[in-house]
């Protein structure tokens, strides 16, 4: 079923992906598994367990996959273990704590902060214990300054080129100092399938006739988007040469007036940075008409918010709102199939649709 979505490698040839793949249960489902199992996922930063003990349970990809997870500080090193007992399945882990062992209410199995098995009671008796899956499996983790990602270690794809991709752009930036700044988050629930409101992210094609305010502060003209494995970035330049990034002379870009660097990691993560920080948007699958979308703010610099491309985001996203749920309730349409792809303007399009015919094909 899923390999009948296929998109050309060839932009200038490619059709977009049909819109029975938006309306499908089925391939909804599918897309769970085949794309977000196989994905790695934001699930916070290091703040959450900045002193050794500390333990904080969360679950890798809300409303989709559910897996339980635990974050642990290990006397300074950072775990992403299963909240799993390996007794009788016992969620270990309720709220977040300090402890120097996990040990399951169930019935009282202990494990030390690296997952690993350490006692259980009257099992004295049992041969061959314990066993290697006695321990608590730990799972791929790894950091972009304060920032963690972790992944269910399923045939992954490699997490290293999208790391070296964005700190080849953002890595003057001091990282480790970005607080997030929770009066600025916020939650929202869009009417739509998850991958539209990913389609109309990765592409500028839309900003002069959708935000008139963000086009008034970007110069449409210069917009680009450059491609890397698994993500890929747009670049936004100032119009007026304000509220730009102060590069150091040996990036790449020093120089140009840019006030955004936008990357989208495959395949539901935007890492927005502008001058005043960094807005991390996480797009999470609820049903096929029904997506959240968690803006989550870390600031650098309070003296530049609400200036150029990173001011009115609240704005900005209702805009997209609105066209992301007009273009969903168009792909019920009876003639509408499938359209093409402005080679110019939607290469981003392009690239996250073919990992998705991609993933699915797998």
């Amino acid at each position: 079923m899923s390999k009948a979505f296929t998109v050309h490698p060839d932009i200038t040839q490619a059709e977009t992906l049909p819109s029975s793949f938006y309306r499908s249960q089925a391939v909804f489902k599918e897309l769970i598994e085949k794309v977000f199992a196989k994905s790695w996922q934001f699930i916070g930063d290091k703040s959450h367990v900045e002193i050794p003990g500390q333990v904080k349970p969360f679950s890798f990809l809300e409303f989709g996959l559910e897996e339980p997870m635990l974050l642990t500080n290990d006397q300074g090193n950072i775990h992403c273990l299963s909240n799993v007992c390996t007794h009788r399945g016992n969620i270990l882990c309720h709220e977040p704590c300090k402890t120097k062992q996990i040990i399951c209410g169930y019935h009282a199995r202990r494990f030390n902060l690296q997952g690993e098995f350490q006692f259980m009671p009257e099992f004295k008796e049992a041969k061959d214990f314990p066993r290697k899956e006695d321990h608590l499996t730990r799972f791929p983790l790894k950091n972009l300054g304060p920032w963690l990602f972790a992944s269910l270690g399923e045939e992954i794809f490699d997490f290293a080129p999208v790391l070296e991709a964005m700190n080849r752009k953002i890595g003057f930036l001091p990282l480790e100092e970005f607080r997030e700044d929770k009066s600025r988050n916020k939650d929202y629930l869009v009417n739509a399938h998850w991958a539209l409101y990913c389609d109309n992210y990765l592409e500028g094609f839309h900003i002069p006739f959708v935000h008139e305010g963000l086009n008034a502060v970007l110069d449409y003209r210069k917009y680009k988007t450059v491609l890397f494995p698994h993500c890929n970035l747009q670049v936004g330049h100032s119009s007026g040469g304000e509220h730009v990034f102060d590069l150091p002379k040996d990036h790449e870009d020093f120089g140009q007036q840019i006030s955004a660097y936008y990357f989208w990691i495959f395949p539901n993560m935007m890492f927005n940075f502008y001058p005043w920080g960094c807005s991390i948007n996480v797009v999470k699958p609820i049903s096929l008409n029904r997506t959240k979308v968690s803006f989550i703010s870390y600031v650098y610099d309070e003296s530049k918010l609400d200036t150029g491309a990173g001011a009115a985001l609240d704005k900005v996203e209702r805009e997209d709102e609105f066209v992301v749920e007009g273009v969903f309730k168009g792909m019920a349409s009876r003639v509408y199939k499938t359209g093409r792809f402005s080679p110019k303007m939607e290469k981003g399009v392009h690239h996250f649709q073919s990992l998705l015919s991609e993933f699915l094909g797998k």
